[in-house]
C-alpha cells in the first residue's frame, strides 16, 4: 500500500532541524521559518499569535505540498524588531497560553471526577 507510516508524520529524521530560518532578500525585516513535521493546526496558531504583536507587519504561513509535512511561516516586522525575535516571542507566548489551558482542564477534569457533573457558577 502507498500509505506512509504514521510515525513519518511526527518523527524528525536524524540530522534534520525542527525549525530553519531563511532571511528574505527581497523584503526588509522579513524572514521565512520552515517548521518540519507540522501542519495547518500549528501554522494557524503561530500566525494568529504573531498578529497579536504590534511589531509584526505581516505574518502568514503555507504548506508547500499536502504530502510534505512542513509549514513555511513568513514574518515581516517593523525596523525596531527582528523576525526571529517576534517568532520566538510568539512561540513562548503560545506555550504559556497552552500550559494555562492544560492546567485549567486538569482542574475541571479532577473536579468532575469527584463532584457532581454540574460546576458551580
Amino acid at each position: 500500500m502507498n500509505l506512509p507510516d504514521k510515525f513519518d508524520l511526527f518523527v524528525l529524521p536524524e540530522g534534520v532541524k525542527k525549525v530553519e530560518l531563511q532571511k528574505d532578500t527581497k523584503i526588509q525585516n522579513a524572514a521565512l521559518f520552515t517548521v518540519q513535521k507540522e501542519d495547518h493546526t500549528v501554522g494557524n496558531l503561530i500566525r494568529m499569535q504573531l498578529h497579536r504583536d504590534p511589531e509584526v507587519l505581516f505574518a502568514g504561513y503555507r504548506m508547500p505540498h499536502p504530502l510534505e509535512h512542513k509549514i513555511v511561516v513568513k514574518v515581516q516586522t517593523t525596523p525596531n524588531s527582528e523576525p526571529k525575535r517576534a517568532f520566538n516571542k510568539a512561540l513562548t507566548e503560545l506555550i504559556s497560553e497552552l500550559s494555562m489551558i492544560e492546567d485549567k482542564f486538569k482542574v475541571l477534569f479532577y473536579y468532575s471526577l469527584h463532584h457532581s457533573p454540574f460546576l458551580p457558577l
